[in-house]
């Protein structure tokens, strides 16, 4: 298999970086990554990518916590140990539910927030103590990277960046 070839355009500030996304995009060039030091708000749409469906698996994570939080009281409030506490007793999880709407919410947050952590990081392949992948370390400081793909179109693709304001313009092998 022969190694593709990319060109990794550099930049120095958002703006320009979002207008040569919109531009090279126009143009019919497959933009692969765009390395970047922080977000960069409408970066997303400009690239054409899929919403994310985070926000599903966060009520999902969220109602699993519900339920754990339910089954979790009932079993220890009522089965398992009723206890007579200043004369309520707790035979029922009804009669006691507006005592336990805490614990209900806390364990909803708490199970969205820690899945949600976990599936981001499984996702998004960020195993611990794993090495870094930027291919240029400017870009946790200062830059913008935006790699495109090389079709045999170097020289048209390299003046269309540089007319997009790319400070910096290299052509490497991409051996993935």
């Amino acid at each position: 298999m022969e190694a593709s070839k990319v060109i990794h355009a550099i930049y120095t500030d958002d703006d320009i970086l979002m207008s040569a996304v919109k531009k090279v995009k126009a143009e019919g060039h497959q933009i692969e990554e765009i390395y970047t030091p922080f977000p960069v708000h409408g970066l997303d749409k400009a690239m054409g990518l899929a919403p994310t469906r985070i926000a599903i698996t966060a009520f999902i994570y969220g109602c699993i916590g519900l339920i754990v939080a339910i089954w979790m009281m009932n079993y220890m409030m009522i089965d398992d140990w009723p206890q007579d506490i200043g004369g309520k007793p707790s035979f029922s999880y009804l009669e006691n539910c507006p005592a336990f709407v805490p614990i209900m919410f806390e364990l909803t947050v708490f199970f969205a927030a820690h899945l949600m952590v976990m599936t981001f990081y499984m996702r998004s392949r960020m195993w611990p103590f794993k090495k870094a992948e930027n291919p240029d370390p400017r870009t946790t400081d200062d830059h913008f990277l935006m790699e495109i793909t090389v079709d045999g179109n170097e020289s048209e693709l390299e003046n269309l960046l540089q007319e997009t304001g790319a400070v910096e313009i290299n052509l490497v092998d991409n051996a993935h």
